[in-house]
């Protein structure tokens, strides 16, 4: 079969002006809630595109830790490309995708860290061994191999031993406040539905339909 022929009709759900909330935090607690309730894996992965200064872009996968009128949550290595990207050009988008649902929804917006208080209570709550990896990796820098992250592991492992591992200066949140949320449901013959919030001056929403 030819990749061109690879294709399926979407047909599981409609998305209608009369349905929606006007206030897109609303509507995507109800579909982030509904993924769950269909046990969609990873349901909480989103695409993070970010671009350099000179517009040269970049995505990767991130999860989504926390979400409520103020924006999107996720958290990194500062030092990381991303990092590096948000610094310099700090405006980025957001894709959420559930396949199974045939659902997705698009955010753009500006980008804030999150504060320390926030950040140090994400850390505390992750497993052991992610806290450890924290401060082992230098993420997005080049290195010899495998074996030069392991010892790097080992010697942190060595320095924190079993005790209190504090949050690095180094590690943290970005909050990705929107500007347009756009909801997409998948339809018959493409003819798919999106339904776009788009912020207003005064901080209300505008929501409009737009065509497939």
């Amino acid at each position: 079969m030819s990749i061109a022929d690879i294709r399926r009709e979407y047909a599981r759900a409609r998305l209608d002006e009369a349905d929606v909330s006007h206030d897109p935090f609303v509507e995507f607690a109800r579909w982030f809630a509904e993924a769950g309730e269909a046990a969609v894996p990873d349901y909480t992965a989103m695409t993070l595109a970010t671009a350099a200064v000179g517009g040269t872009p970049s995505a990767r996968i991130v999860l989504l830790k926390a979400f409520d009128e103020r924006g999107f949550v996720f958290f990194t290595d500062y030092r990381s490309r991303k990092g590096a990207e948000l610094e310099a050009n700090p405006r980025a988008a957001l894709v959420l995708y559930w396949g199974e649902l045939d659902r997705q929804v698009r955010i753009t917006g500006r980008v804030s860290r999150t504060s320390q208080e926030d950040s140090a209570r994400s850390f505390s709550s992750r497993p052991l061994g992610s806290r450890l990896g924290a401060w082992a990796s230098h993420q997005s820098l080049v290195i010899p191999g495998r074996a030069a992250l392991e010892a790097d592991l080992r010697e942190v492992e060595a320095r924190f031993g079993e005790g209190d591992i504090p949050l690095p200066e180094h590690w943290g949140g970005y909050r990705v406040a929107p500007e347009t949320i756009e909801f997409w449901q998948g339809r018959e013959s493409r003819l798919h539905d999106r339904m776009r919030y788009s912020r207003e001056s005064g901080g209300s929403w505008k929501v409009e339909r737009l065509s497939p």
